[in-house]
């Protein structure tokens, strides 16, 4: 059968102009590459994507003989995580050991999952940790050698934080207002109505809409931006101090208060973290340099103080830490060396260790890698240590995260688990990657993933590209919505572009010079032959989502874009504006943005809802129900244009965590781009709906370029 885009091609070519006519021809010739493809079923599925096991924070006994980490994945036929807590040995004799259920896995505000802290007890026996299980979020233990695992606490209140003593004999635990008091709280709300007023979270459902803490919960705005807190969050914490030995636990004083570790800028001014040693010796990171239009200093020292009150610092002045961008630090117990990370920019954000000796000065590298190695997905996540070995968390462009040891003297590797092995061996097999540096007009240097579309094609594929940062795996950019790979192996090549070092407080600056890099990206690989420059997709979550909206605004490179996150809009104003000076106060700071009377020349250039005619490709909008309000300034008026495609996900935050929402994300994502990049059409009868919309919207696209108001 002849593909549709071929029999429009002539009457299109004399209704639209240049660049246009280049587009459908290559649409045109790319329904018929898209049928081949299309019988090539992805190996690397975005199912496979959604379910990568993570591990995270492994924490080495005090013994230096066990590791304990957890393990999260996610499951789409229950729309929830598994986590599960293993021990190994360090030396990687013996396979792991699962010893306790982690529970559902607790998360930030922003959807995010939070780092699974755990604690060993003095005898490297028991493990304890914070877990919601059963509705409850409570301290358990769980024995090294798996024979059992328990509750410590049984409390009406949910666990808040807990740490344990010096001498590891001693749990202190902190809880808040009860459950039973929560769910009081939240139904009396209910039943009398909820008065609005600058905590409250405009522009979403306000009776259990937010899963903080990993259950439905009442939200409130925080202290921090727009972070969100359960109702009761500002009910007075009460400690409890737990004897580990026998299990007694009674209440401390209210005027308890734990002890508290200074943060790093309390000792150093411009420090940014901190790692102190058994010896009371404290190292420090801290900024140089000159602002000059940035949010921080651009240079990074490394220092270490003998003690808290000394005033002379040590500087490490060795050339392999001086000029590099260090992203954490931690002492290598019972020795004078300080281990300390170097995420390089220059490097697409590749990992290398190297231990510093603060006494003779001497640095020495311990291990490269060509992605993260640390703790997990977080960049500035630490490994586990002994004073002989790290045990790490290992990922690459096209390497899923596994479990390695590093021995602290030679840097040889050892891998301990792997759980995503068989996921490797299908990326192995059918897609690569690899690390694009190039530069802009100004001279700015950009880097980037690059996953060549698979299979040797007829003419240069079209081009994905996402946004912001790119370390470790790549699954789908930030926020894991845009499955590179599978995009990859259906004849797009994939581009994960990484935001250069600073953060530049001009907005208008901040957004031209991603607009920068991602145009020097489509002229540097279409120079080579590699894509074909008038079929180009893009995408974004947060700062992903503001330069993709951006790029479409302010250049024609796009012929179709994809969003989650809102951009700068009256709404975002308007709901924001009732937090008041802290709201007013960011505004101006990050856009130089007032109120939009006052500012209107600024608002002009930065709100989407001002530039809706410069809005010409297809945008798909993929929102989280806690901000999709935010967008309908410019989302309802493309809508009835036909140029946008708006889907909202409930109970869902910043960034989407619920894998059903995942994989549909993903796999609309994909059809999305395959449907405008290359034509193609899934013949999936559930699928008949969305792609009667986006033939619509593809009418619309070459023949009218008005937008409503």
């Amino acid at each position: 059968m002849t593909p549709k885009p071929l029999v429009r091609v002539n009457a299109l070519i004399s209704a639209i102009g240049r660049l246009r006519a280049l587009r459908v021809i290559a649409f045109a010739i790319a329904g018929f590459l898209a049928l081949t493809i299309a019988a090539h079923a992805n190996s690397v599925s975005p199912r496979a994507l959604v379910e990568v096991a993570d591990i995270g924070n492994p924490v080495v006994s005090p013994d230096g003989k066990l590791v304990a980490f957890r393990v999260e994945q996610a499951s789409i036929e229950r729309n929830t995580y598994d986590s599960l807590w293993y021990v190994q040995d360090t030396g990687g004799r013996f396979p792991p050991r699962r010893i306790a259920d982690g529970g559902i896995p607790l998360r930030d505000s922003a959807g995010i999952s939070l780092p699974a802290a755990a604690f060993w007890s003095p005898d490297s026996k028991w493990i304890y940790f914070r877990a919601l299980m059963a509705g409850r979020v409570a301290v358990w233990r769980a024995a090294a050698d798996g024979s059992r695992a328990e509750p410590v606490t049984q409390n009406a209140a949910d666990v808040r934080d807990m740490s344990v003593s010096a001498d590891g004999e001693m749990l202190r635990v902190s809880f808040g207002a009860t459950r039973e008091e929560v769910r009081r709280a939240e139904k009396a709300e209910y039943d009398r109505g909820i008065r609005i007023d600058a905590r409250i979270p405009i522009g979403q459902s306000l009776f259990r809409s937010g899963y903080i803490g990993g259950k439905p919960e009442t939200q409130r705005y925080g202290p921090i931006w727009f972070d969100r807190v359960p109702l009761l969050a500002s009910v007075p914490s009460r400690w409890e101090a737990i004897e580990l030995n026998t299990g007694q636990a009674h209440d401390l004083a209210t005027s308890y208060a734990p002890p508290r570790t200074p943060t790093a800028d309390e000792i150093l001014p411009d420090a940014s973290a901190l790692a102190i040693d058994d010896k009371g010796r404290i190292a420090l990171l801290r900024r140089v340099g000159q602002a000059a239009g940035m949010l921080q200093k651009p240079g990074i020292e490394l220092v270490m103080l003998p003690e808290k009150a000394a005033s002379r610092l040590i500087r490490c002045q060795a050339i392999l830490c001086t000029g590099q961008n260090i992203s954490g630090i931690q002492w290598r117990p019972g020795s004078d060396e300080v281990l300390f990370t170097v995420t390089d920019p220059n490097e697409g954000l590749a990992q290398s260790i190297y231990r510093w000796n603060v006494r003779s000065g001497n640095v020495e590298p311990v291990v490269r890698s060509r992605g993260l190695i640390n703790g997990g997905r977080d960049r500035a996540s630490h490994c586990g240590s002994s004073s002989d070995v790290l045990i790490c968390v290992t990922s690459a462009a096209e390497q899923p995260p596994r479990l390695e040891r590093v021995d602290l003297t030679t840097g040889e590797r050892q891998v301990l688990f792997d759980p995503n092995a068989a996921l490797a061996q299908e990326i192995k097999g059918s897609v690569s990657a690899e690390l694009l540096r190039w530069s802009d007009a100004k001279g700015q240097i950009f880097t980037g993933q690059f996953i060549p579309a698979r299979g040797a094609l007829a003419s240069p594929p079209p081009l994905f590209i996402t946004y912001y940062n790119c370390p470790g795996f790549l699954r789908g950019g930030v926020g894991d919505e845009w499955p590179l790979a599978s995009l990859a192996e259906s004849g797009i090549s994939a581009l994960c572009i990484n935001n250069p070092p600073g953060y530049i407080l001009d907005g208008v600056a901040r957004y031209n010079q991603a607009l920068s890099g991602v145009e020097s990206a489509i002229d540097l690989l279409a120079s080579e032959g590699r894509i074909d420059r008038t079929r180009v997709g893009m995408g974004g979550l947060s700062f992903g989502s503001e330069v993709t909206l951006w790029t479409e605004m302010k250049s024609d490179l796009l012929a179709a874009a994809s969003v989650t996150s809102p951009g700068i809009t009256s709404n975002y104003y308007l709901f924001g504006s009732l937090k008041g000076k802290v709201f007013f106060d960011g505004l101006k700071k990050d856009w130089q943005l007032g109120a939009p009377r006052s500012t209107s020349k600024r608002w002009k250039a930065l709100a989407e809802e001002n530039n809706l005619a410069s809005m010409q490709a297809p945008i798909l909008m993929q929102m989280p129900e806690q901000e999709y309000i935010m967008a309908l300034n410019y989302a309802i008026p493309l809508i009835r244009a036909h140029k946008a495609d708006l889907y909202v996900f409930p109970n869902e935050p910043h960034q989407k965590f619920q894998p059903r929402h995942k994989l549909a994300a993903y796999e609309r994502n994909l059809d999305w781009f395959r449907f405008w990049l290359q034509g193609y059409e899934d013949s999936s009868p559930e699928k008949a709906g969305q792609y009667k919309i986006w033939e619509r919207m593809r009418t619309v696209r070459y023949c009218c370029r008005t937008v409503p108001r």
